[in-house]
């Protein structure tokens, strides 16, 4: 199937994004949402955010007035009928997610392609809520949805061939970098870096300086910004329902008390003058961090629901880590690793991943 137009519900920071970057290669999008105001601000952005370009000569004058011309928005459902593709954004309720593809589902043709940007929700649960469930998909866009390269497509059971193909295209020809996974809970970043950031608020809890443990993560994993920073931006209230959400993976992936915490008071982390570096406490975070996180990426590898060069896609492209989880396991080797993975995997009374044994060789092998 080709895709000529798209159609996104929602024009919130995320509907807005996908729109933008659309239109900018070259597809006619519509954005459909009620709310007026949040129509005239995406429009308003996107058109400001074209215009800067110019400005910074990253493009041309032409591209951005027809980056502008292919952009639209309508407060009506109906105007999606001839979308050949729609990508659904709104915010995170599975009821209002799941009426509104019952409701698309009287709408656009029969052989449009309907996708979910949820971060928290299982594709297969959505689906049963698509008519025609093999033409639904995940689509699962990064912040901000303009300029991050990655997207999670993510194939649910019932998900066509074709429509999965057609998906993955879609996103390469926006000059996205597609990361094709099988369907689980938190897919695969949030299945990896939540119980990163999980581990970190634990490691405050235990009595380390969140300065110390920000300025280790950086340092783990070659980012520019610290897990507990993310955090911040993310906002502690999303980390902490992102947790729940895989909580049902075991006591592991379940929030800690400090993120609960946090997550309700829906604070921020105050970060003071940064403690001088102490070398034994500053490994221990730093082994703790990257246990959690291979333990994680080691399971998601065991389920299936993602291969090594895909998990390390999403790390470099979606969390900008510079020091990627296979690479680094295949770097430490297998004795390295489980030495992590066993530590972090006892504290929780978990198995230990049978991909550990690939530890070493995880993308050549």
């Amino acid at each position: 199937m080709t895709i000529r137009k798209l159609g996104v519900m929602g024009a919130g920071t995320m509907g807005s994004g996908i729109a933008q970057s659309a239109a900018q290669s070259g597809y006619a999008v519509i954005m459909v949402d009620t709310n007026d105001a949040a129509v005239e601000r995406a429009l308003d952005g996107a058109a400001k955010t074209w215009d800067r370009g110019v400005e910074k000569g990253r493009l041309t004058e032409t591209d951005a007035e027809a980056a502008k011309t292919n952009l639209s928005a309508s407060a009506s459902m109906d105007d999606l009928h001839d979308a050949d593709l729609v990508i659904e954004a709104v915010f995170e309720d599975f009821d209002v997610k799941a009426a509104l593809f019952r409701a698309l589902g009287k709408v656009v043709a029969a052989d449009a392609i309907l996708a979910t940007n949820t971060s928290s929700f299982r594709v297969d649960d959505l689906a049963r809520h698509v008519a025609e469930p093999e033409r639904f998909l995940g689509m699962h866009y990064f912040v901000p949805a303009n300029i991050n390269k990655l997207v999670e497509v993510v194939r649910g059971q019932n998900t066509a061939e074709a429509t999965f193909a057609t998906a993955l295209d879609f996103a390469r020809s926006t000059a996205k970098e597609p990361l094709a996974c099988r369907d689980s809970y938190g897919f695969v970043v949030n299945r990896f870096f939540c119980p990163c950031v999980n581990e970190g608020v634990r490691l405050v809890d235990e009595g380390h300086a969140p300065e110390r443990v920000d300025a280790v993560s950086r340092q783990v994993f070659g980012s520019p910004l610290g897990v507990l920073t993310v955090m911040n931006l993310s906002k502690a209230r999303i980390a902490m329902n992102a947790c729940t959400t895989l909580g049902g993976l075991g006591a592991f992936y379940e929030p800690c008390t400090g993120l609960i915490r946090m997550g309700e008071a829906d604070a921020a982390w105050e970060f003071g003058e940064e403690p001088a570096a102490d070398n034994a406490a500053d490994a221990a975070i730093a082994d703790r961090l990257r246990g959690a996180t291979f333990l994680a990426a080691l399971e998601l590898l065991d389920e299936e629901v993602a291969a090594p060069d895909a998990i390390d896609l999403g790390a470099f492209h979606g969390l900008r880590w510079e020091t990627t989880p296979c690479s680094a396991m295949d770097d430490l080797g297998q004795d390295g690793t489980i030495r992590l993975v066993e530590a972090v995997a006892a504290l929780y009374g978990r198995d230990m991943p049978r991909s550990t044994a690939r530890a070493g060789s995880l993308l050549v092998g």
